[in-house]
C-alpha cells in the first residue's frame, strides 16, 4: 500500500469512535448533575482497570476491584468536602500500591492523575457551566484533530520520537494554532479576553504531554494500546489521554484565569 493512503487507513475507525465518544459526552455534560458525575465515574473507573491491566496484566479480579473502587470514589467526590474527598483519592491510592511489587509509583502517578482530572471536569461543569465544559472539550478535541491532520500531511522532525514515534513537531504546532482559535472564538464573548488564548494554548500543551505520558506508559509495558475496549480501536485511556493532562492541569490554573461562571 502506497505510504500516503496507509497514513490515512485509520481515519475512519478514528471517526466513528469520535462521533460516539462525543454524542455520550454531550449528553452527559448538557444534563450535567448526577449523570455528569456518573459518567465522569464510570470513565474514570474504566481508566483505572485499563491501568491496572497494563501494570499487572491477568489480574482479573484486582483490575475489577481497583476500578470500581476508582469509580465510586470519583463519583462521590462533588458531594463531600475538597479535603475529604482528596483523602479519599489518596486512600485509594495508597491501597492501590499495596496490591503491586512493582511499577508502584506508575500505578500511583497516573491513578492519582485520572483521579484529579475526573475530579477537575466535574467542577468545571458544577460551578462554571456547560459552555466552559464545552470550551474544555473543544481545546483538547481540536488540538488532536489538528495535529493528526498536519501531521500527516506535513510530516518533518518529530516531537519526542523515543517515546511517541508518530507525534511531529508540525502536528504539535498545528494542536496549539488551532487552541488559539478556539480560545480567540470563546474569548469574544465571554468576558475573559485575549488571556484565553493564552490559556488555550497552555491547555492544549498540556493535553499532548497527557498523549505523551500515556504513550510512556505503554511503550514500559510493551502494550500498543490501552486495552481492546473499544473494539479495533484500542482503550479509553488511548482516547482520554489528553483530556487527562488538560484537567489535570486546568484544575491548577483555574483559580489564577477567573472564568466568569454560568456560560450556557
Amino acid at each position: 500500500m502506497d505510504k500516503s493512503v496507509k497514513n490515512w487507513t485509520d481515519l475512519k475507525a478514528r471517526v466513528g469512535a469520535g462521533i460516539a465518544m462525543v454524542v455520550i459526552g454531550l449528553v452527559g455534560i448538557a444534563f450535567g448533575g448526577h449523570l455528569f458525575h456518573l459518567l465522569v465515574g464510570v470513565i474514570c473507573g474504566l481508566m483505572v482497570w485499563e491501568l491496572v491491566g497494563m501494570i499487572r496484566p491477568g489480574v482479573l479480579h484486582l483490575q475489577l476491584q481497583l476500578g470500581v473502587l476508582a469509580g465510586a470514589a470519583v463519583f462521590i467526590a462533588p458531594y463531600l468536602p475538597v479535603w475529604l474527598a482528596l483523602l479519599i483519592f489518596m486512600a485509594f491510592v495508597a491501597f492501590g500500591i499495596s496490591q503491586f511489587r512493582i511499577n508502584r509509583r506508575l500505578f500511583a502517578a497516573f491513578a492519582g492523575m485520572i483521579l484529579l482530572a475526573g475530579m477537575s471536569l466535574m467542577h468545571l461543569r458544577d460551578f462554571y457551566g456547560f459552555g466552559w465544559e464545552i470550551w474544555l472539550v473543544l481545546v483538547v478535541v481540536v488540538t488532536d484533530i489538528a495535529g493528526y491532520f498536519a501531521g500527516r500531511m506535513f510530516g518533518g522532525p518529530k516531537f519526542w520520537p523515543a517515546i511517541s514515534p508518530k507525534k511531529t513537531w508540525s502536528g504539535t504546532v498545528a494542536g496549539w494554532i488551532g487552541a488559539a482559535l478556539v480560545g480567540l472564538v470563546f474569548s469574544i464573548n465571554t468576558g475573559v479576553g485575549f488571556q484565553l488564548v493564552i490559556v488555550s494554548m497552555l491547555i492544549a500543551l498540556a493535553s499532548q504531554m497527557g498523549d505523551i505520558a500515556e504513550s510512556a506508559l505503554k511503550r514500559k509495558m510493551g502494550v500498543k494500546d490501552s486495552s481492546t475496549l473499544i473494539p479495533g480501536h484500542g482503550g479509553l485511556m488511548d482516547r482520554f489521554d489528553g483530556m487527562l493532562g488538560a484537567a489535570l492541569f486546568l484544575l491548577v490554573l483555574s483559580p489564577f484565569v477567573g472564568f466568569p461562571a454560568g456560560l450556557n
